[in-house]
């Protein structure tokens, strides 16, 4: 399951694991702080926020750094968060080291935080692992019925190829869709060593074939999927979602919501070193 539906919304899981660790660590380190008599000013609602700000800014600033390339043109694009562009390991680490710089003269505190730290460390691991086992992704690439724009049936293997997939859910409703799909254009004139295929959920092929030459792209593999059979597949009823698989078949990376040119690039990065 890489998604769950709130209303008109469809939210990550990882981002809502990271929400529950958050929370986690913020009451159980509450909890331990007053039995500790700590002053609620000076507890772990003082510093935590304030570690999860840096952290993420941390992330942020450390993944714009090594894709620059990507950001040169349009530099204010890095100010947009929605693409995802986080080096979690930076960000951790920044946030620890932050912690312990705060935490050098409130002594009483420390306690609470480790404890609230390790609390919600088992919750997110706890949680990683019982939705992985619950929902194990299908072996291979989904063998689900899918049509080209005209009519004929498609295998998912048989447009990979051989090759690495970055498979691509979307509809020309959603906005999201419609701002990633010129960099995932470029992309796949440029990468011919990866089978890019766009599969629209749910419309028909006059919807599609309107949509792409209103926007003048030229696309390889566009596939439809009336019924959303692959969406049910992955997991997933939040779009834009793309799915990275090996050449092997073995989903790699997963990504919702729109890419940029970096967390393309990022990812596409990670499929070369999975080789």
């Amino acid at each position: 399951m890489l998604s769950v539906q709130l209303g008109p919304l469809g939210l990550s899981v990882d981002r809502l694991l990271l929400a529950a660790a958050f929370a986690t660590t913020l009451i159980v380190g509450a909890l331990v702080g007053r039995r500790r008599g700590v002053p609620r000013g000076a507890g772990v609602g003082a510093v935590l926020p304030d570690m999860l700000l840096v952290g993420l800014l941390a992330a942020r600033l450390a993944f714009v750094a090594r894709w620059f390339e990507s950001y040169r043109a349009q530099p204010w694009s890095a100010l947009d968060l929605r693409d995802g562009g986080f080096d979690p390991w930076v960000g951790l680490l920044a946030a620890l080291l932050y912690g312990v710089w705060r935490l050098r003269r409130r002594v009483q505190a420390r306690v609470p935080l480790a404890a609230g730290l390790f609390a919600g460390a088992l919750v997110w691991s706890g949680l990683a692992l019982g939705l992985q086992l619950l929902a194990q992704p299908p072996a291979g690439l989904p063998a689900v019925p899918l049509h080209t724009l005209d009519g004929a049936q498609a295998s998912l293997d048989e447009l990979a190829g051989g090759r690495p997939v970055v498979l691509n859910l979307w509809a020309t409703w959603c906005p999201p869709c419609v701002r990633e799909m010129p960099t995932l254009a470029a992309a796949q004139a440029a990468e011919r060593d990866f089978a890019f295929v766009f599969v629209d959920q749910g419309e028909s092929d006059a919807a599609v074939r309107r949509f792409l030459a209103q926007q003048g792209l030229a696309l390889d593999n566009v596939l439809l999927d009336p019924g959303g059979a692959l969406a049910r597949a992955v997991g997933t009823r939040a779009m834009p979602t793309t799915l990275f698989y090996d050449a092997q078949g073995r989903l790699r990376d997963t990504h919702l919501g729109p890419l940029s040119e970096a967390t393309l690039a990022a990812r596409l990065a990670r499929l070369r070193e999975a080789r």
